[in-house]
Formats: structure tokens, C-alpha cells, sequence
């Protein structure tokens, strides 16, 4: 009975949140720990279906660089990083849009469907998108994208006849040529221009921490107004910096809260909607 009673107990704490995200849309960036342990990948999927089936919006948006670099190495081609992020020569380009748009898209699509749930896989060259340039910067990364503009009526129209959209991240410039971009990136983008009411940002950590060696000194809320201060201080550094600064560019576009969450925890997704604690590092304005 006091089983029964604390499973009533958090249904009831999760009601106000229900009705707040009800009818609006929370974007999902899936990757990470959850994206290739098969334990961790089907609860995403099954947290995703109970989302839409309460009634919220969610769109999924994934990468897939293990899966890349799988397929690379069976070609015999080595994958290649610059400072943690991958070159995409010509033929990276082709395998990584093979690989988004096929293999992990479609599995992601049809384990959703296990589950009793409605999905469609899409890619950022359906219906023009993900539209790019070539990335420019210090270093030359190859054939990855730099998103100009984001169409989003291919999601909306999934989304209006209840299916989930399932967004593989590769984009076209205007001469047709296939780039691969960063799945953080084109979360925020997506999210940005669906005026999302969350985004939702899979990593393999717990999110930010005042010491990185202690899990127990997460920082649970930032505003975005004191980000700059936090990366003066250092305790936003290396990897977080692009992260977080996406996110806080995203939410000055239009998105109304992100947050970094731990994917390496079952229901993840679920325990920061739907509970007072939440999970992870929120950030708002």
C-alpha cells in the first residue's frame, strides 16, 4: 500500500507540470551515453511516447557520431578530430548523411513505434529544412554546416497530425551540397524557431558543476544574464562553453528554458518535467 500511495503521490507533483507543457513544444536533443546503450536508449523512447501521450509536443533531435565512426572504420577511412570536433571531408559528408538519415534515424523511429507511439523520421533536407553554409572559423572543419535558416513546416506539420518528429542533423547550402552540423547546434536552431517552451539537452554529465571532480556541486539554475561571469570565473569551461552559450543564444531567440541533463539516468526527461526537484543545470531569463 505505501508503494501504491507514493506512485499516486507522484502522479499527483507531476499534474501542475503536465498542464503547463500541455499542447506546447519541448524539443529533445538526444545523444550521448543514451544514445548508444540500448537500456538507456529504449527509456528515452518510452519517456518520449508518455510526453506525447499527455499531450506535449516533443521533437527529437539527434547525431550519431559513434554510429560514424563505425561505419568509417569498416571503410577503412580513420575519423579525425580538431580539438574535439570531427573534420568532415567529402566523404565523411556522405557517410554521416547516410548513416543520420538512415541507420540511426530509422531505428530511433521504429523503436518508438515498439512503444505504441507515432513517429516520422525526417532530416534537415526534407523540405529544405536545414538550410547552411560552410562553418567558417579559426580552423577549417570541412563540410560542416553553419545553419542560415530553419523551415520548420515539414515538424509542424508531423507535429500537428500527431507524430513525433525525428530530426537527423545534416543540412544542403543553396548548390545542393550535403554538410554535417553539430546536433547541439541544430537543437537551439530548431528550438529557436519553433518558439520552443523547452529544450531539452542529453549529455553525459550532470550538467554544470561549481567543481567538476563533484557531482554533488551542480549548479541547478542560471540565469543567462550571469553567464558571462561564469566563464570569466572559469566554472563554465572547455566544452560547456559552446553548449551553454547555445543555449543561452537559443533562449534570447525565443525558446523559454533549456536544460543540460544527465542521459546516463533512466527517465531523465521524465524527472526534470515532471517533479519539483528536476534534473540537471536549467537555464532561463
Amino acid at each position: 500500500m505505501k508503494d501504491t500511495i507514493t506512485r499516486a503521490t507522484m502522479l499527483v507533483e507531476a499534474l501542475p507540470y503536465i498542464q503547463k507543457f500541455f499542447n506546447k513544444v519541448i524539443v529533445v536533443k538526444f545523444g550521448g551515453n543514451s544514445m548508444i546503450n540500448d537500456k538507456l536508449k529504449k527509456a528515452v523512447m518510452k519517456d518520449i511516447v508518455l510526453l506525447t501521450l499527455v499531450g506535449i509536443k516533443v521533437v527529437l533531435v539527434h547525431g550519431g557520431g559513434p554510429e560514424i565512426n563505425s561505419m568509417l572504420k569498416s571503410m577503412g577511412k580513420e575519423s579525425v578530430f580538431i580539438n574535439g570536433l570531427r573534420y568532415t571531408d567529402e566523404v565523411t559528408a556522405e557517410v554521416a548523411g547516410m548513416v543520420l538519415a538512415g541507420k540511426v534515424n530509422k531505428n530511433l523511429v521504429s523503436l518508438i513505434h515498439q512503444n505504441n507511439g507515432k513517429a516520422i523520421g525526417l532530416c534537415g533536407l526534407d523540405g529544405g529544412m536545414l538550410q547552411v553554409e560552410k562553418l567558417e572559423g579559426e580552423v577549417d572543419l570541412g563540410f560542416v554546416g553553419d545553419i542560415k535558416k530553419v523551415e520548420v513546416s515539414p515538424i509542424t506539420v508531423a507535429l500537428n497530425n500527431g507524430f513525433i518528429p525525428i530530426v537527423a542533423t545534416i543540412g544542403a547550402d543553396k548548390n545542393g551540397q550535403i554538410y554535417n552540423i553539430n546536433a547541439d547546434i541544430a537543437a537551439v536552431a530548431i528550438a529557436s524557431a519553433l518558439k520552443a517552451e523547452k529544450l531539452i539537452s542529453m549529455t553525459d554529465i550532470r550538467g554544470l558543476m561549481m567543481d567538476t571532480e563533484d557531482e554533488e556541486s551542480l549548479i541547478s539554475r542560471i540565469n543567462i544574464n550571469d553567464v558571462p561571469e561564469l566563464i570569466e570565473k572559469g566554472i563554465i569551461s572547455g566544452g560547456m562553453i559552446p553548449k551553454i552559450q547555445s543555449c543561452v543564444d537559443g533562449i534570447k531567440c525565443g525558446i523559454k528554458e533549456a536544460v543540460i541533463i544527465d542521459g546516463r539516468i533512466e527517465h531523465a526527461i521524465l524527472i526534470e518535467l515532471f517533479s519539483d526537484e528536476g534534473i540537471g543545470t536549467l537555464l532561463y531569463r
